[in-house]
């Protein structure tokens, strides 16, 4: 890997690409080879290889371009990698313990951060390209190119036992995006690994999604559950759910070095009144346009009103609230059988067994995987 010397001729322009993008909102800014040997491509084929990626089938469709960032475009040279702190004001682990109330990842509180940082990233791009020429394209998380490792490489952290990056300087909370270009610029030191012995994010996985440190099953982890997975949420990982209704900060959170991390300067990234820690029961009873109407703006839009509320359903069958029966209830009838479904099943834990019985005696239902749920094989 090509690290940083004092004779490289672009040394300066490096420099003042570093500037700029400070000074257009950025937090940190790496730089490294867009051309070097990946080998995170073959432990990406393997992670596909074993089913680790579960329904995520762009994954496996995407493989390829995903093998190495010349892959996305083969005339990148280099690769500058941006970060945005999005550090919180609380720990998210505090959102756990009132299971009335929803616990919604911390990224997902505020606005759509893929929004947000396309537009510095493409100003930034143009900024370069009128300044220095060459050819630029950006990305942000939604294109095929492996952010983390090349965060890594660029020296803006490291990838944690859990697989996430994680700073020195901001801890677990850094939003990434790339700018790739033809210009030879020399590359950053890559940071190295500084977890050691620790296994804090591993620990506290809720639904042990790790099989070993640096190896993720997305099929078990309640981030792919509540967001990826468009079905029923398999019955053994319900439980573990809690009241995490839209991915899980578990592991991030748990993170000794998040003692560095700092609020966020960000304003569009802080969490807004709606999001902290709002009502299951409120949630619950979210038609579609007042679903889209509460997370305008929100990467929670996306995955829709019908599989939110499937996840609204399992935390407040984890509430151990029977009172919460009367926002069940109606849901039972909901349109949506992934939603009704998701009723039967809060009803099943908030009933004793022979309310259960009067209410799944009562019930008509023409879809399969709801009757399952009704039987108990589900």
């Amino acid at each position: 890997m090509t690290i940083s010397t004092s004779s490289h001729p672009n040394e300066t322009l490096r420099d003042d690409i570093r500037a700029e993008a400070l000074r257009l909102g950025f937090d940190t800014c790496g730089f490294a080879s867009a051309s070097d040997a990946w080998p995170n491509g073959g432990w990406l084929r393997e992670f596909v290889a074993e089913g680790f990626h579960g329904a995520m089938g762009w994954m496996e469709e995407t493989l390829d371009r995903r093998s190495h960032p010349t892959a996305m475009w083969r005339d990148a040279t280099t690769a500058v990698v941006l970060g945005v702190n999005y550090g919180p004001e609380h720990d998210p682990l505090l959102a756990l313990e009132d299971r009335s109330r929803a616990a919604i990842s911390v990224y997902a509180q505020g606005d759509d951060y893929h929004e947000v940082i396309k537009k510095r990233l493409k100003a930034l791009a143009r900024w370069m390209h009128g300044r220095f020429g060459g050819e630029v394209k950006v990305f942000v998380d939604t294109a095929p190119l492996m952010e983390k490792p090349l965060a890594q490489r660029a020296g803006l952290g490291w990838q944690g036992k859990h697989t996430n990056l994680v700073s020195r300087q901001f801890g677990s909370w850094l939003f990434l995006g790339s700018v790739l270009t033809t210009l030879d610029l020399p590359a950053d030191p890559p940071e190295r690994d500084h977890c050691g012995s620790c296994s804090a994010c591993l620990d506290i996985c809720p639904t042990n999604a790790f099989p070993a440190p640096n190896r993720l099953d997305a099929r078990r982890c309640i981030s792919y559950l509540t967001i990826e997975l468009s079905g029923p949420i398999p019955t053994e990982f319900r439980p573990a759910l809690g009241n995490r209704i839209y991915g899980c900060d578990d592991c991030l959170a748990a993170c000794p070095w998040n003692k560095f991390a700092s609020l966020s300067s960000e304003m569009a990234f802080h969490a807004r009144e709606t999001l902290k820690g709002p009502s299951l029961a409120e949630l619950a009873g979210l038609d579609d346009p007042s679903f889209r109407a509460l997370f305008s703006k929100s990467p929670v839009k996306r995955i829709g009103r019908d599989r939110f509320v499937r996840n609204v359903l399992y935390a407040i069958g984890n509430s151990g609230d029977p009172g919460a029966m009367r926002t069940v209830e109606p849901l039972l009838a909901d349109p949506s059988p992934v939603v009704r479904g998701a009723a039967v099943w809060a009803a099943r834990r908030l009933l004793d067994a022979e309310a259960f019985a009067r209410l799944a005696a009562t019930a008509i239902e023409d879809d399969e995987a709801v009757r399952a749920e009704w039987t108990g094989a589900a």
